[in-house]
C-alpha cells in the first residue's frame, strides 16, 4: 500500500481481548481491526482492562501487538459498569489528532461518550456502531429508564455529531431511524466477517446427535421458548453451550426440570474458540430464537461449517439467511418453533442442502478481508465529508 493510501484507525471499544465473556462484539471488533491492518492500515484499539469482576493481567504502560494490531489497555479505577477510565479520556485528548478516522464499538458506556467528545472537538471524523444495544426491545426490556435518559441526554448528541454510523443488518439501520430521526447521520450497512478453521478441536462427551444453541446464556436469546419448544422435539438431545454472566442459567435449567425435559437438554458451560468448530460442525441444526439481535455472529460460524440454521425474526442476519436458503426463520412460539424443527429433521436431505448452501455462502460472502475493504470505503466517504459537521459545544 503507498504510504498516503494508508489510513492511521482508531477503535474504541470499552472491552477487548481476552475479555471474550462480553461476546460477540468482541470478536468482531477485533476481526474487523486484524483484517484492517492486513490491507496495510496503522490500526489501534484503545480498550479498558474490564473482564467481568476482575482485571485482564495485560500491560498498562504500552501497547500490546495483537495479530498486527495495537492494542492500549487502561485502568477503571471504580464505576466499572460504564467503563470509567481517566487515562484513556487523558490518551484521547493527547493522541485523537494523530488519527485519520475514530471507530466507536457500543453505547451506553463511557469510552464511547468520551471519545466522541474529544474527537469532534479535534474535528476528527468519527463513527458508532451500536453493536445491537440501541434495538427497541433491548431498551425497553432492560434499565428502560436509565437508558431512555442516557439516549436524551448523551447518545443523541453524540449520534447527532458522528460522521456515520455502522450497523451490521437492515433491522439495526430501521430501528435507529425509529429512535432518532433525522439525527440519524450516514448509515453504512457492513456485516460481520468470519474466521473459520479447516480443522476442529475433537469433541468430547455428550451425545452424538442433537441440535445446538450457542451464545450468552441470557434473557434476550430467547432460550426460555427455545426450552419450552423442546417438550415437542422427542427425538434430538439440545445441546446448551455459553457462559452465564448474567446468573440466568438456573431458570433455564429449573424449566427444563419442570418440563420434564432435563434428561434432553444439556448444559455443557462456556466451550473454547478452538472446540465451539467441532460442536457446530457435529450438531443437527443450530438454534437462535433470540428476541433481540443485531447481527448473529454465532449463526454466521454455525453457517461457515456447513451447519443448518433456525433463528427468530429478531436476529439481524435472519433475512440473509433465508435468501441464501441455509436455513428458515419460523415463528419461534414454542409450539410454532417445535413443529418447524420437526420438519426439518424429517428431511435429512433438505437439512444437507441448507448446510451446503450456508456454507457456500459465508465461505464468499463474509469473510473478513472483503468486510475490511467495505470499512475502508466507508471511512474514505466520512473522511470527504470531514468538516461538513457543525462542531460539538464546549
Amino acid at each position: 500500500m503507498v504510504e498516503k493510501d494508508r489510513l492511521r484507525i482508531l477503535h474504541v471499544v470499552p472491552a477487548y481481548y481476552p475479555a471474550v465473556r462480553y461476546g460477540g462484539p468482541i470478536r468482531s471488533v477485533h476481526g474487523l481491526s486484524v483484517a484492517l491492518a492486513r490491507l496495510g492500515h496503522d490500526v489501534h484499539v484503545y480498550t479498558t482492562n474490564v473482564d467481568g469482576p476482575q482485571n485482564l493481567d495485560v500491560p498498562l504502560d504500552s501497547p500490546v501487538d495483537l495479530d498486527g494490531v495495537q492494542v492500549h489497555y487502561f485502568p477503571v479505577p471504580f464505576l466499572r459498569r460504564l467503563c470509567w477510565s481517566p487515562a484513556l479520556g487523558a490518551r484521547l485528548k493527547s493522541s485523537i489528532d494523530s488519527f485519520d478516522v475514530v471507530h466507536l464499538h457500543s453505547v451506553f458506556l463511557w469510552p464511547t461518550k468520551a471519545a466522541a467528545r474529544v474527537a469532534a472537538r479535534a474535528g476528527v471524523p468519527y463513527i458508532i456502531a451500536p453493536r445491537g444495544m440501541l434495538i427497541r426491545e433491548m431498551v425497553r426490556n432492560k434499565s428502560r429508564l436509565i437508558k431512555s435518559l442516557w439516549i436524551s441526554m448523551v447518545e443523541r448528541s453524540s449520534i447527532t455529531h458522528a460522521a456515520g454510523m455502522h450497523v451490521t443488518a437492515e433491522l439495526e439501520g430501521d430501528e435507529l431511524r425509529a429512535l432518532f430521526g433525522d439525527c440519524v447521520p450516514q448509515i453504512a450497512n457492513i456485516p460481520n466477517g468470519v474466521d473459520w478453521p479447516e480443522q476442529y478441536a475433537p469433541r468430547s462427551g455428550g451425545p452424538d446427535r442433537y441440535a445446538l444453541f450457542l451464545s450468552r446464556i441470557s434473557w434476550k436469546k430467547g432460550l426460555d421458548r427455545l426450552i419450552q419448544a423442546w417438550v415437542h422435539v422427542p427425538d434430538l438431545p439440545l445441546v446448551i453451550a455459553g457462559n452465564d454472566d448474567e446468573n440466568y442459567q438456573p431458570r433455564m435449567e429449573a424449566l427444563a426440570q419442570s418440563l420434564g425435559i432435563a434428561d434432553r437438554v444439556h448444559f455443557v458451560g462456556p466451550v473454547s474458540d478452538e472446540r465451539k468448530w467441532a460442536l457446530y460442525a457435529d450438531a443437527q441444526m443450530f438454534l437462535l430464537p433470540s428476541y433481540s439481535e443485531n447481527f448473529g455472529n454465532v449463526v454466521a460460524e454455525a453457517m461457515a461449517v456447513g451447519c443448518p440454521v433456525v433463528v427468530s425474526r429478531d436476529v439481524g442476519i435472519a433475512s440473509w439467511v433465508e435468501a441464501q436458503g441455509a436455513g428458515i426463520v419460523p415463528s419461534c412460539e414454542p409450539a410454532e418453533l417445535a413443529a418447524a424443527v420437526r420438519k426439518l429433521l424429517a428431511d435429512p436431505a433438505a437439512l444437507r442442502e441448507m448446510g451446503r448452501r450456508g456454507r457456500m455462502a459465508v465461505r464468499t460472502r463474509l469473510s473478513w478481508d472483503g468486510v475490511a475493504r467495505q470499512a475502508e470505503e466507508f471511512y474514505r466517504r466520512v473522511m470527504a465529508r470531514r468538516g461538513l459537521a457543525a462542531p460539538l459545544p464546549v
